[in-house]
Parts: C-alpha cells; structure tokens; sequence
C-alpha cells in the first residue's frame, strides 16, 4: 500500500470515527453518554498532560492544579457574580495561562523528579490557598454553581458535546504541535536539553509555551467539569488522583502520540468499569493487575503494538528475500 492510500484510509476513518461521536446520543441512553463523556473528559486531560509529560520530557504530576483552577474560576464567575458560562470558561483559560507563565518561570528551571515534586507542592499550595479563600471560594464546604439546562438527557448530551469539542480540540492542537517547530524543539528538549540549547533552541520559552497550552486545555477541562456536576469542592478538583490516572493513560495508550491517550482512557475507563461492576471492592486491584499486564505486553504502549507489528513484517520479509 502506497504512502498517499495510507494516508486517504485514515483520514476517512477519522473522519468516521468523528461523525459517529457526533451521533452517538442519538442512539445510546443516558447512562452510556455519561461513560462516553467521562472517556472524553479524561482523554483531553491525559492528552494535555502528554503535550508536557511526552514530548517536553517534563513530569507535570501537579499538571491537576490547572483542573482546579479552571473549575474554581468557572463556579466563581457563575456561582458568586452570576455570569454566563462561557464567560467563566472564557476567564478560567487566562487565568490558567497566566498562573503557568508566572510558575513557569522559576518551576521549569527544575529538571526530572525536582521538577515533578515542585508541581506536586504547586498543586497542595494551590488547594491549600483555594480552602482559606472562603469568602469568594467556599473554602473546604465546597462552592455551587448552575447546572446545564433542560431535562437529564439534554443536559447531559450538552456536556457531551463540550467534551468531545474539547477532545477534538486538543487532538488537533497536539497534531498540529508534533509537525511544528515547537514540537521539534520539545522533542530535542526531552532527548537532550543542553544539546538542544547549543543547537540555538530557545529552551525556556518553548517549554513555557507546552506548558501554557496544556494548562488551557486541563482549565478548560476543569471549567467544564464544574460546569456539568454544578458543585465542586477543594479534595474532587485538586485531587492527585487525577493526575495520577492521566500519566497511566498516557503511558498505556503511548507516550508522546496524538492518539495514545485517547486508547489510554478508552482502555482504562472501560476496565474500570467492568471490574468495578463485577468484582466490586476488589476492582482496585484487579485494575492495577491488568493495566501492569498491558504495560508488560506493550511498553511502548497500545500505539507501539502496530510499530511492534509493521517491525515483525519487515523482518520476515527480509528473512524470506534472503533465503530465496
């Protein structure tokens, strides 16, 4: 198969793949549209994190303080000065922008587990602050804000549509970020940052700006999920946990790939849930066996298997062109 025919197949299975997201609730119930949403939810956040984490080579573990800033910049503006939602999502992306320029700054100065423990004490410092501001934030009793309009099923189709717009979105802006001099740079960055520097790569400014954008994306998140549950409290929106899941999406799925964490979340959001109905108080368990089993299997992640794959041809191939 020609280069050009590979290209025109997956194209049209994009394509394809996009135009049955757009129908989907029109032939799934509610509680499948929740699941579909929450996929997508977490998909953009790991997708977020891997624009850092894979090809800057940056371990952003506090990368969910930008998921809480989002979501506590959203439920001010539309729970305490009753703007729209769109103005808050609107004002959480600066905010989100703005605080990563200004941590940024001093944070990725710090290389490997340094830089990782600063965003973990970012993150803490971050929900710590939010807890005490209790006047505009509710402090540790949470803040309300209005729900989506309509009845369940349309409430819940409007939150899908925003996720799976917000997916769409940072998809494309990592597609996009891979084949620019931003992504090339990142990549030389995580491979070697002083060979990269010596080679005149502005190394503090691109990092700064993968930062940025996946802290927009992991805020626009956060404002959507404070959006969609209509509470939000310090412990859901700052918590580790999130973090956590989304580095393990993107490791499964396959680091540094535009479609990596998307299978990731796929992958580990339907495990959960299967195990979780079945086996109960033992899904924890269960779950943390099987993703170190496909981690064991696929270390490169799922995206590595088709690589592992194509490999395995072009060696048996050689192998049979040799003996004839």
């Amino acid at each position: 198969m020609t280069p050009a025919a590979e290209m025109s197949i997956r194209r049209a299975l994009v394509v394809g793949a996009i135009a049955l997201a757009a129908i989907a609730p029109l032939a799934i119930n509610t509680y499948w549209l929740r699941v579909l949403s929450t996929v997508f939810l977490y998909a953009s956040l790991a997708s977020a994190v891997n624009l850092m984490a894979g090809y800057t080579g940056c371990p952003a573990f506090g990368n969910v303080v930008f998921f809480g800033l989002g979501a506590y910049t959203t439920g001010i503006v539309m729970g305490k000065l009753q703007g729209p939602f769109w103005l808050g999502l609107g004002v959480g992306v600066a905010v989100c922008a703005g605080y990563a320029v200004v941590v940024g700054l001093p944070v990725l100065r710090l290389r490997g587990h340094y830089f990782a423990i600063a965003t973990l004490g970012m993150n803490e410092g971050t929900r710590r602050l939010i807890e005490n501001l209790s006047g505009l934030t509710g402090g540790g009793m949470g803040l309300a804000l209005p729900i989506p309009p309509g009845d369940v099923r349309s409430a819940n189709a409007y939150v899908y549509f925003l996720v799976l717009g917000l997916l769409l979105a940072v998809l494309g802006t990592t597609f996009a970020v891979m084949r620019s001099r931003l992504g090339y740079g990142c990549r030389a960055i995580r491979f070697d940052e002083e060979g990269a520097a010596s080679c005149g790569v502005p190394t503090m400014r691109y990092k700064i700006t993968m930062w940025v954008i996946s802290a927009v994306f992991t805020g626009l998140a956060g404002g959507i999920y404070a959006h969609w549950f209509g509470y939000i409290e310090p412990g859901a929106v700052f918590d580790m946990t999130i973090s956590v899941k989304c580095f393990v999406m993107m490791l499964v799925g396959g680091i540094a790939t535009v479609l990596g964490p998307l299978y990731g979340a796929i992958l580990i959001e339907l495990l959960g849930l299967a195990a979780w109905s079945t086996l109960l108080r033992y899904h924890t368990a269960v779950l943390g066996l099987l993703v170190i089993a496909v981690v064991l299997i696929a270390p490169s992640g799922l995206m590595g298997l088709g690589a592992q794959r194509l490999s395995a041809r072009a060696l048996l191939a050689n192998i049979r062109a040799n003996r004839l």
